[in-house]
């Protein structure tokens, strides 16, 4: 097949997690409901975190952003995959392409940087417990996570802009179930060393770095609680920790697990399959960790919960006894 100039390129071909027929109605079901049960998650938390006061603090602030990338990340995703797993189709656009790659790419790495800045938030307050409300003031606090976002949607604006410049064939299909950065630059028919260039460069500074500032966060958290005579303060202090690095760990973990299996493998099928971990469990199951992992959330979780059933009851009550009570 001969290379076509990408502006006349109508379609790309997604492939999916799998062929079988038989397998469709399954697949769908269940990232329907791991879909669901992410977006319900995350807004539970949000919400926890927005209408309890004991929350408004720094650590639950980021919190509540983390939340709101997930659920952003998960739908750039998933709704087009329901869709064509329902229509039997395997076609999407070429801008709805490159609409994948530029919002996943920036939400991937909008949620890499609120984990370090979590670390960070984590540091300041176990190593430096006196300057931490004046260090993390609400000023900071939304600067970093202003600068996360605009540091992202530049940096996919870029690789966006750098896809736009390659040449398709007619027909390409793309070996995963969404348009993922390094799959489009690999399905390419014309030379993709830029965007290769770019790619590695993103990955070293954008992804290394905040793995950098996180694993020396808590070695400063590490020598911080070695000094402590007690241990309840250990593990007091340590606790606050516990539900971040649970989420750092997976949040890294399934990544490394991915670009391990494709370096092993050449399956296109099992690095999609590998790829579930990170775009889909992972979202799926923040919530929960920081839900069971963290009283101060379980209880606002109970008190929101708590608050909905006496609201959905009042209704009720007032149209058995009258706007009066009669």
């Amino acid at each position: 097949m001969e290379p076509e100039n990408q502006t006349k390129i109508s379609e790309f071909l997604l492939l999916g997690l799998s062929e079988d027929p038989e397998l469709q109605p399954l697949l769908l079901g269940l990232f329907l409901t791991t879909y669901l049960v992410t977006v319900l998650g995350n807004l539970l938390i949000i919400l926890a975190i927005s209408t309890d006061p004991y929350l408004h603090t720094p650590m639950y602030f980021f919190l509540s952003n983390l939340s709101f990338v997930d659920i952003c990340f998960i739908t750039t995703t998933i709704p087009k995959m329901l869709v064509n797993s329902q229509t039997q189709s395997k076609g999407i656009t070429y801008r709805g392409c490159l609409t994948q790659v530029y919002f996943f790419t920036a939400f991937v790495g909008v949620d890499n940087f609120i984990l370090t800045v979590m670390a960070y938030d984590r540091y300041v307050a176990i190593c430096h417990p006196l300057h931490y409300t004046v260090t993390m003031n609400p000023k900071l606090c939304g600067l970093l996570v202003l600068m996360s976002w605009l540091i992202m949607l530049w940096a996919s604006l870029i690789h966006v802009l750098l896809i736009m410049r390659l040449k398709f064939c007619i027909g390409t299909q793309i070996p995963h179930f969404f348009c993922e950065l390094a799959q489009m630059i690999k399905v390419a028919c014309s030379d993709a060393l830029f965007s290769n260039i770019f790619l590695y460069i993103a990955t070293a500074l954008l992804g290394v770095f905040p793995l950098s500032g996180i694993l020396f966060s808590y070695t400063q958290i590490v020598s911080s609680l070695m000094k402590m005579s007690s241990v309840e303060g250990k593990y007091k202090a340590f606790s606050t920790c516990g539900s971040h690095l649970s989420v750092v760990s997976l949040f890294y973990g399934t990544g490394l697990g991915v670009y391990l299996i494709s370096a092993v493998t050449h399956s296109s099928q099992r690095n999609s399959i590998a790829s579930v971990m990170y775009t889909v469990v992972t979202p799926m199951l923040n919530p929960f960790i920081y839900s069971l992992r963290n009283k101060d959330m379980k209880g606002a979780l109970g008190r929101l919960l708590s608050k909905a059933n006496c609201c959905s009851r009042w209704p009720l009550v007032s149209g058995i006894n009258g706007p009066f009570g009669l």
